[in-house]
């Protein structure tokens, strides 16, 4: 599962061939031992939770990122390696 950006202490990553089952293009955050999975076409928590700041840096970042996520997410359904994507912090 490669990881693609990370900020604020979030690390986001996406799993290679993940198409089934969130149905869905999706991400991972991870954040201390926490774990939560966001749709990418509207943030919508699918699984999991984040601390409530942290949650809406993921949702903000999605926002600004879905179309390189959207880009990313073809990729690694395919088995390709998705490509880093800047963080809020950088």
């Amino acid at each position: 599962m490669p990881a693609i950006s990370m900020f604020y202490g979030i690390l986001i990553r996406m799993f290679f061939y993940d198409a089934e089952k969130h149905h869905c293009p999706h991400v991972h955050a991870e954040y201390q031992g926490n774990v939560a999975v966001y749709a990418i076409d509207n943030g919508e928590v699918l699984a999991g939770n984040l601390p409530v700041k942290k949650h809406r840096l993921v949702v903000a970042w999605i926002e600004i990122h879905k179309e390189d996520l959207l880009a990313d997410w073809e990729l690694a359904v395919s088995g390709r390696t998705p490509l880093p994507i800047r963080g809020l912090d950088q």
